[in-house]
This record gives structure tokens, C-alpha cells and sequence, in this order.
């Protein structure tokens, strides 16, 4: 990983860290919603995950590749569970994108540790 590459990385992850821990800490609070409020809460989810999903992309154009494409399928896999009204189960792939990211986070941060950017 190039030092440009790492300085991306790092930014990336920490915004898609972020968005990653939203969604699923508003998955939580949409378990007690009423069904009308529910419908709802799962289309502002779901914006919020296409959201993320569009950074990912972003990453991996500017990042370089250090494992992006491995945390896509497990926010297809969440999204799908929000889409079929079973949101909550959606943290358990949430999670693991979340350990991916990361992995890539602490990539980058020893890469500009041992150069001294950071």
C-alpha cells in the first residue's frame, strides 16, 4: 500500500466505521417501532446503507485495493434483511463488515505510524 493509498484508507474507514455503527444502533431502536413507523424507519436504513455502500466504492477507487471488495457482499446480505422485514438480524453481517473495515484501518495506521504521519 502506497502512503496516498493509506492516507485514503484510513479516512474511508473511519467515515464507513461510522455509518456502519448508525445503522446498526438505529437497527436496534427500530425493534420497537409500530408497523407504519417500522416501514419507515427501514427506508431511512436502507438510504443510509446505499449511502455507505457508494464510500465503499469510493474506497476502493481511491484506496487502493486493501479489502474493500470483501465487505460489499456482507451489506448486500444486510440490505436484503432489511428489505424483507428482518432488520435486526442485519447486525450479525453489519458486524463483520465492521471487522473488515477495521482490519484496513489498522493497515493503514501502522503504515503511517512506521512512516511517521501519524
Amino acid at each position: 500500500m502506497e502512503i496516498n493509498e493509506a492516507i485514503m484508507a484510513f479516512s474511508q474507514s473511519e467515515k464507513i466505521k461510522a455509518g456502519l455503527i448508525w445503522v446498526s444502533q438505529t437497527l436496534n431502536l427500530l425493534e420497537g417501532f409500530p408497523g407504519g413507523e417500522k416501514a419507515g424507519g427501514e427506508k431511512v436504513i436502507n438510504a443510509v446503507l446505499s449511502m455507505v455502500g457508494h464510500e465503499i466504492k469510493l474506497a476502493r477507487s481511491v484506496g487502493g485495493d486493501c479489502g474493500w471488495e470483501e465487505i460489499e457482499p456482507y451489506l448486500e446480505k444486510a440490505l436484503v434483511m432489511v428489505h424483507s422485514g428482518v432488520g435486526g438480524e442485519a447486525n450479525a453481517h453489519l458486524s463483520k463488515a465492521l471487522s473488515k473495515i477495521t482490519n484496513i484501518a489498522h493497515e493503514s495506521m501502522t503504515l503511517l505510524k512506521e512512516r511517521g504521519l501519524l
